[in-house]
């Protein structure tokens, strides 16, 4: 099976990429609007009363609704830059349709893919230190390095400079006779 052009690996991959654009668009919707009805709800204190929340930190009804509506409005800024990361990659994949995986904007495009990956990963940063100071008691998980995600940031920062470098080839052969 080829994997460039029309009907390809490529093609097929683009549409994955299509379908997991628009599910990441419903997603961060819902978590939009679930924040904006958790901050709602906080505004009155006898209603998340009545509902059982299951928490180990033994807060007071009144600050349970601005915590959820804070991690869900956290949650869907990081869909977002996952929005971004699959939009950019989206591009690249209909370039990679069209036949031409060289094109120059593709290397700005994974350098931006790069910086992403690293915004979103020193961002679970500051989110895991910010809960761990105003929660201390609760369990947030782990807030180590993660090397898989550094090693991909490194690994698609390369892949630019290997699109660049094809980029620049592709335009010395064009001038060439």
């Amino acid at each position: 099976m080829r994997t460039l052009g029309p009907g390809s690996v490529s093609s097929f991959l683009k549409i994955i990429l299509d379908v997991t654009w628009f599910a990441l668009w419903v997603l961060i919707g819902i978590l939009a609007l679930a924040g904006l009805a958790a901050l709602l709800l906080s505004f009155n204190t006898e209603l998340i009363e009545q509902i059982q929340f299951r928490t180990d930190i033994g807060e007071d009804p009144g600050r349970i609704g601005p915590m959820m509506a804070a991690a869900l409005f956290a949650g869907a800024l990081y869909m977002g830059g996952v929005l971004l990361i699959v939009g950019n990659l989206r591009r690249i994949f209909q370039t990679l349709t069209a036949g031409d995986p060289f094109h120059p904007d593709n290397v700005g495009r994974l350098r931006f893919i790069g910086l992403a990956l690293a915004g979103l990963e020193l961002g679970r940063w500051v989110f895991w230190g910010a809960t761990a100071m105003l929660f201390p008691d609760v369990d947030r998980g782990n807030g180590a390095l993660n090397l898989t995600t550094w090693f991909s940031v490194m690994v698609v920062f390369v892949l630019a400079e290997v699109f660049r470098e094809g980029a620049r080839l592709r335009r010395e052969a064009e001038l060439t006779i």
